[in-house]
């Protein structure tokens, strides 16, 4: 295929910014159709595309009838989060690719529904993970790769990012985490951290995650930033959010090595995901931006010092990074993760992140509520690929 008819579906902030890094940078992709349930920013969709491509979409509040349309051949899909996985499987049962972005599950057989659906139709589904396909997590890979961490052990990472005023203006902006928070206590946001971690340790390709357990904290934060910045009187100001502060998961795999992962996004802190690798050769820590390899350090182990990741993109840096102009958000990693849905659909191979890494990270979400509301009891992860992996 030489160009592709996408229909999309979500034009909050994130949809309409990720549509208009498309438009500007990928001529191969013509967007025939938009949908949001907010009449307006359909509205705005429709405008955007016109304006770039002198073309107007056909503009709706729902999304099946994009699925009607048989010129369309994938559907893409930054919605809110409890929208993803019915948006992919009826895209799936209409035979049109589907990209979502992130976010987790609300339940487990949400995910196995994704799967089997996917089982049936071998139509790809796949999660637009971007921070996959970052400059430093790529390059940390290629180092896994080639052996200069030698055998992985542990892993860490997280999404620590100060979203009081997102959360707590929910309702005044629309936004779906407000609900969330309200009601779920878990790691709602598990894939940002998780996603380069599974590429890491071959999970779905050699390993896979067999068990977790989880923690929350208690919950002050929003409570605190509401009455300090909106007043008493302002809405959810004594509202009890079920979501802990700080939500800690750890997890273990099959050939032995842990995962932890932390969500702490309603205290005030600077912007980390916090990447940890740690294995037998070295170690990378993401806030540093170093590395520490063995061997590679004179004097006594107490004086051992992180080396500069910079002084080894030269070597190590990831061939995507060395082929690709990366244009677009977030340093360039929303280009990359992009681009690698539409030439699968170009070429109608399978997607590079598939349906089994979508709802092996997504279960993350659920499986931490479990055993939260469990007293942090160990919960089982499902075998997304009956025995495949």
């Amino acid at each position: 295929m030489e160009k592709i008819n996408v229909g999309w579906v979500g034009l909050g902030g994130r949809g309409y910014g990720l549509l208009g890094m498309v438009l500007d940078t990928m001529p191969d992709v013509e967007i025939v159709g938009v949908c949001d349930e907010y009449e307006d920013r359909t509205e705005n969709g429709r405008k955007l595309v016109e304006d770039k491509r002198g073309k107007s979409p056909i503009a709706v509040t729902d999304y099946h009838r994009l699925l009607e349309m048989k010129e369309i051949d994938a559907i893409i899909t930054p919605s809110a989060w409890e929208s993803h996985v019915d948006i992919c499987i009826d895209s799936m049962l209409a035979g049109k690719y589907v990209a979502t972005e992130v976010g987790g599950a609300y339940s487990i057989e949400q995910c196995w529904e994704l799967v089997r659906t996917y089982e049936r139709t071998k139509v790809p589904c796949m999660m637009l993970e971007n921070c996959c396909y970052g400059k430093e997590e790529m390059t940390i890979l290629n180092m896994i790769k080639k052996g200069v961490f030698g055998e992985l052990v542990h892993c860490e990472g997280g999404y620590r990012h100060d979203l009081r005023d997102e959360v707590s203006l929910g309702n005044e902006n629309r936004h779906y985490r407000l609900r969330n928070y309200k009601n779920r206590c878990g790691e709602l946001y598990p894939t940002h951290e998780l996603g380069p971690i599974a590429k890491y340790l071959d999970i779905n390709r050699g390993n896979r995650m067999v068990m977790l357990t989880a923690m929350a904290s208690k919950s002050v934060g929003l409570n605190t930033w509401i009455n300090k910045n909106r007043g008493a009187d302002f809405e959810n100001a004594n509202y009890h959010f079920a979501e802990g502060d700080v939500v800690t998961t750890c997890i273990k795999c099959a050939h032995g090595e842990t995962i932890v992962l932390t969500h702490d996004t309603t205290l005030p802190r600077p912007y980390s995901r916090g990447n940890m690798v740690q294995g037998t050769k070295g170690i990378w820590f993401e806030d540093t931006h170093g590395v520490l390899i063995d061997g590679t350090v004179d004097g006594p182990s107490w004086d051992h010092r992180y080396t500069n990741l910079d002084n080894y993109y030269g070597e190590y840096l990831h061939p995507l990074w060395r082929g690709y102009e990366a244009v677009g958000g977030h340093g360039g990693m929303d280009y990359l993760v992009m681009r690698g849905f539409v030439e699968a659909v170009l070429n109608q191979t399978q997607t590079p992140i598939d349906v089994y890494d979508t709802a092996a990270w997504m279960a993350i979400t659920p499986l931490s509520e479990n055993s939260i509301a469990c007293g942090s009891m160990p919960v089982a992860i499902p075998d997304f690929t009956n025995g495949k992996w």
